[in-house]
């Protein structure tokens, strides 16, 4: 008689936020039983979770998005996609990330990059990651400053962040490396506490009983 196929998924935006948390776990020697699954999109993530729920043998799913500039209205939006397929949720978010478990449900998990507190996304969090002591961040900060203020910038401000990291990526002994790669060359720490939490949380959601 066979088994059921159990198996565990990861929903992110990206490619790159799949690298980074595919390095992140390789940094802190994270169990990777689970899927992670690049959704190209907020949009098509979102609008996936129902259909991901349903499937036969689904044990547990993450959900990985970017606040952006409204980190009130995604969280909602999350919320109601869980709750009109059945879960009962709190509107609320933890610091820590949010877990439900729901009776005959697969375990759900919600990360809002940055920290779950703060408009932002990805490249915020892994602003988190470079070393206090950096030398170059406050140059890169300064050069993006003056190129806004003079409306020279050829980038939406509202992707100041992915301008800022791309531009401190450049000046590294390797330039232009992904996030992800900067993560396993170490120009990145993962010592700051809001990495460690993160991690907590992926280690908590898809830790087996």
């Amino acid at each position: 008689m066979s088994t059921k196929e159990i198996y565990n998924q990861l929903l992110v935006e990206g490619n790159d936020d799949l690298h980074v948390i595919k390095s992140l776990c390789q940094r802190f020697n994270v169990n990777e039983n689970f899927d992670v699954i690049n959704c190209e999109g907020i949009d098509k993530l979102i609008s996936q979770i129902p259909t991901r729920i349903k499937q036969s043998g689904i044990k547990t799913i993450g959900i990985i998005v970017d606040a952006d500039f409204e980190i009130q209205k995604r969280r909602l939006e999350i919320y109601r996609v869980l709750e009109k397929v059945g879960y009962s949720i709190k509107p609320e978010m933890n610091p820590d990330g949010l877990i439900f478990l729901q009776s005959d449900m697969p375990k759900i998990g919600v990360w809002i990059m940055p920290n779950n507190e703060v408009n932002g996304m990805l490249e915020d969090f892994v602003a988190f990651l470079i070393p206090e002591d950096d030398k170059l961040m406050p140059i890169a900060k300064k050069v993006l400053e003056e190129i806004e203020s003079t409306n020279i910038n050829n980038y939406s401000l509202i992707h100041h962040s992915k301008a800022l990291i791309n531009t401190w990526l450049a000046w590294q002994e390797v330039p232009g490396l992904p996030m992800g790669a900067a993560i396993t060359k170490r120009y990145l720490t993962v010592e700051h506490e809001q990495c460690k939490r993160f991690i907590n949380w992926l280690i908590e959601l898809y830790k087996t009983n």
